[in-house]
């Protein structure tokens, strides 16, 4: 096991299955765990020196190319008082800290380089604290952690996912995205050790936030078309053990290990057509809603969408 595996938590091993629309429109590659368990295996950034981690992915065939949303699992490590590998992680029921996130969407160049940049967003999402470490149910080699009674399962960080809203934003059919956010020491702009929480009993919460991993074995919608690749900007943990700068491709060493995401598309009927013998349970309108029934599609389409 080389050293981005060993930072790497693995708590699980579950099989997911996800339906190929939603609210949000239609899901044209899934590599999420649903339902999301008590947490997952993930990547710290701070631990590993890492300003933006990503992959390359292909979407599925037939489906739409205006993105709606991009879904992305994260796992939190932060207590609001304490650390997660100790007793003494103490969270009030619901506290919440705020982050900002960005997601970068790039075109793929030769050799699978990355290529220009198609769209970036960049939200403030709330995130949970992970709860209080349960003295009772986790003791031993699982001290510290969480109970979740709902997998009687330890767990020491928590998975939660959070949803970026692309707009509209039309990509084609392979891309390279990339996650970055900041924290005390790395990220495009460090944070630094001046912030109030730096000194506090729990420490900086984004910290202890890494990204959700997942082994694209296990996905449902789209391909990996490198499953042994990915793509960071990181001053020390990659495949070779060295910097990778600017954001490129890390090969090699991610096996089983890519992050956890699902876009979202809006698949419009271009036809009455698209409509009938099923065919509007595979359409949504332009912002990515889902129709109850033939005739709806229809009065959409008639309408002029």
């Amino acid at each position: 096991m080389n050293q981005k595996q060993m930072r790497v938590f693995i708590v699980a091993t579950l099989l997911v299955v996800f339906g190929a629309s939603s609210a949000f429109g239609q899901t044209i590659y899934d590599n999420i765990l649903n339902p999301l368990p008590g947490n997952w295996d993930n990547y710290a950034f701070e631990a590993n020196g890492t300003s933006e981690l990503g992959d390359r992915i292909m979407f599925a065939p037939a489906t739409g190319r205006s993105l709606t949303s991009v879904v992305l699992t994260m796992s939190n490590y932060a207590c609001q008082s304490g650390k997660w590998f100790s007793i003494n992680c103490v969270t009030n029921p619901g506290a919440t800290y705020s982050h900002p996130i960005t997601l970068n969407i790039y075109n793929v160049t030769g050799g699978n380089q990355v290529g220009t940049l198609i769209g970036s967003v960049t939200q403030t999402f709330t995130i949970p604290y992970r709860p209080t470490a349960d003295v009772t149910n986790c003791t031993g080699a699982s001290a510290g952690a969480w109970y979740d009674s709902a997998s009687n399962t330890c767990f020491f960080g928590q998975a939660s996912n959070i949803t970026f809203n692309l707009n509209g934003l039309v990509v084609p059919d392979q891309v390279i995205f990339g996650v970055a956010f900041n924290t005390t020491h790395y990220g495009y702009s460090p944070i630094g050790e001046s912030a109030a929480c730096f000194s506090s009993p729990g420490g900086c919460p984004y910290d202890a936030l890494n990204v959700g991993i997942n082994d694209p074995t296990n996905m449902t919608v789209g391909s990996n078309p490198a499953p042994a690749d990915a793509y960071q900007y990181t001053l020390y943990s990659s495949c070779t053990n060295g910097p990778i700068i600017p954001f490129g491709l890390d090969a090699g060493c991610w096996a089983g290990f890519k992050p956890a995401i699902r876009f979202n598309a809006s698949n419009a009927p271009t036809s009455r057509d698209d409509c009938k013998n099923g065919g509007w349970q595979n359409h949504t309108t332009a912002s990515g809603a889902s129709f109850s029934n033939q005739g709806q599609c229809i009065q959409y389409f008639n309408n002029g969408k």
